[in-house]
């Protein structure tokens, strides 16, 4: 399970991130609304954690924009309003439920759960592409019956384009979603994708990572 939180609270937000790691579930945090939308937008996610009052756009506005563009990923609308008003203001946006602050966290997972299970998304096992399978469980990547283990970073990048396989994926999108500090540079990321292309021909696969001149990368498949 992928999940986006989006909480301008920084301490809020990142705390909500590791309830989420914490019970194995991959997530990620932007703080600001129209940083949320972007990445909503990409499809990458089984579930959004969605703020109300946020810098650039609102919570509203976000799903709102969501629903009109198409996306259906469910969205947990989360607030500190209380009124039956506001509530009602969130799911006519587009929202799926609503759960006001403070908030424990198995209730937090709990509804999450309730939200995917309703899409029939629940925690897949695997990615695919071509002829590669990666375990979502054991890091694991597979071609036939070799297989090789991933680092925590090197599983996170593959993850990251095997679930777009058709999409290109630009390195700041990756130093963002895997390294999520400016700290990083784009020669970690570079770095890591030489690792998983080391990888995928040790398992003797035919996928590779191809560079887009100034865009980033994207996952083909080469039968030479």
């Amino acid at each position: 399970m992928n999940i986006l939180v989006v909480e301008d609270e920084r301490n809020l937000a990142d705390a909500i991130v590791r309830i989420l790691e914490d019970a194995s579930i991959n997530a990620h945090a932007v703080y600001d609304g129209r940083a949320g939308l972007r990445a909503a937008l990409t499809g990458d996610y089984d579930a959004v954690v969605l703020d109300v009052m946020l810098p650039a756009m609102s919570g509203y506005e976000v799903v709102h924009e969501m629903r009109r563009q198409g996306a259906a990923t469910p969205v947990l609308m989360l607030t500190a309003r209380t009124s039956t008003a506001d509530k009602v203001e969130g799911l006519d946006s587009g929202a799926d439920d609503y759960m006001t602050k403070p908030f424990e966290a198995p209730e937090l997972l709990a509804r999450l759960r309730a939200l995917t299970r309703r899409r029939g998304e629940v925690m897949l096992d695997s990615v695919a592409f071509a002829d590669v399978t990666l375990d979502l469980t054991t890091h694991d990547l597979a071609c036939g019956t070799s297989s090789v283990h991933l680092s925590g970073k090197e599983f996170e990048v593959m993850r990251i384009l095997m679930s777009s396989p058709a999409r290109v994926v630009s390195k700041q999108d990756l130093l963002l979603r895997v390294w999520g500090d400016t700290d990083a540079s784009e020669n970690s990321v570079e770095a890591y994708v030489s690792f998983l292309r080391k990888k995928l021909s040790h398992i003797g696969s035919k996928v590779q990572i191809t560079t887009l001149r100034m865009l980033g990368y994207r996952l083909e498949l080469f039968e030479g």
